[in-house]
């Protein structure tokens, strides 16, 4: 599988249409500044956003850069029916509704970081939780166990929508952590998600450990 290329899709639902996940594309710097200058609790809740459209390329630019070094997946998030009805921007396809990303660590760890932001005029439709959800899918099946076992998704204790996002999404709460200036200026939460052949697995280990303490 080429990481490099690689789309992800969310099904459609009664009331909001499919979602695609694919890699961002300097076509999308002038939305992507859009998006960030009409909302003031995305700047608050995310450190690196662009302010203008040459920060906005820059910000593209390293998002492919760490994903052909591995380091870091990020999606667009984007509606499908433009470019299901033959929008004339196949690259770009319809509209921004948010970003995805995986954040991979160090080689010898097994945990990932997931993050994302929606865009204002995208929430309430269901966008975070499914473009998480094929994230969540994503990383569990292109990574082998000892390289994403866990999953992280960390954010401030003011995002209480996140909250609800992780718990739609299978990540449960895992910890409080303190403030970390100037990323996170306030405390945060860590939800965390095991795949499910890794819980098994510790599940038969501690099986084990018991039959052997008897």
């Amino acid at each position: 599988m080429d990481l490099t290329t690689v789309r992800l899709q969310a099904p459609a639902t009664l009331t909001a249409p499919a979602l695609e996940l694919r890699p961002w594309s300097p076509a999308d710097a002038a939305d992507l500044v859009a998006v960030f200058r009409d909302d003031e609790a995305l700047r608050r809740w995310t450190s690196d956003g662009p302010h203008d459209l040459a920060s906005a390329l820059r910000w593209v630019r390293e998002q492919r850069r760490l994903r052909h070094s591995g380091e870091r997946f990020s999606f667009a998030v984007v509606e499908t029916g433009d470019r299901e009805k033959g929008g004339q921007d196949q690259e770009k396809g319809g509209r921004l509704l948010g970003h995805v990303v995986l954040k991979r660590r160090a080689p010898d760890s097994a945990s990932a970081e997931v993050g994302y932001w929606t865009a204002a005029h995208a929430r309430g439709r269901g966008v975070a939780p499914r473009a998480l959800g094929a994230l969540t899918q994503w990383a569990f099946d292109a990574f082998p166990p000892d390289e994403v076992a866990r999953l992280d998704l960390v954010h401030q204790v003011d995002n209480t929508a996140s909250c609800r996002v992780a718990d739609k999404c299978g990540y449960t709460f895992g910890e409080v952590l303190p403030a970390a200036p100037p990323a996170f200026p306030l405390d945060g939460h860590r939800h965390v998600r095991v795949r499910a052949d890794s819980r098994k697995d510790r599940a038969q280990a501690a099986h084990v450990r018991r039959r052997e303490v008897r």
